[in-house]
């Protein structure tokens, strides 16, 4: 059994929708390209008959695995959680103690991760650093040019 993720409904719909698609137009979309393949006459030397039956392991695979993640998926509800503490799906205004920027990111599962969206997954170094911190208190970032502090200003649900 592969582990509970937590999603947002929007997250956990988007996952279910691509899972549909690939059952339903992956598979015919594959199956089509194999009757073609096959139509052209001798397997044993049919490259196109060998990368459409290539592609059908592939597209087999990505859906277990998707219907995997499916599976273990859990909604998260808000209303239980604790928000005095930085956790899965708050938003966090944070501010570098450094140079006073200051930015706002939602933390969610890797799946769910966009940085353009300002989403950042919780395995990631700012995730980590961030996890369980309270308004006041100081995240210690380990980033590519060393470590780097942030202050919690704000933490939202």
């Amino acid at each position: 059994m592969g582990k509970i993720q937590y999603y947002t409904e929007e997250g956990l719909k988007r996952l279910k929708d691509e899972l549909q698609e690939l059952k339903t137009k992956g598979r015919h979309d594959i199956a089509k390209q194999i009757a073609e393949a096959r139509d052209k006459g001798d397997l044993s030397e049919n490259a196109e008959y060998d990368a459409a039956k290539d592609a059908q392991g592939l597209l087999e695979l990505k859906i277990s695995k998707l219907e995997e993640v499916v599976g273990n998926a859990r909604v998260l509800d808000n209303s239980k959680m604790d928000t005095s503490k930085v956790g899965i799906l708050s938003t966090v205004k944070i501010k570098n103690v450094k140079n006073g920027m200051t930015v706002t990111y939602m933390l969610v599962s890797e799946e769910e991760a966009d940085l353009k969206a300002n989403k950042i997954s919780l395995a990631s170094p700012f995730g980590k650093g961030l996890m369980g911190k309270k308004v006041g208190e100081i995240a210690q970032i380990n980033a590519p040019a060393g470590t780097v502090e942030f202050e919690v200003l704000e933490i939202n649900y």
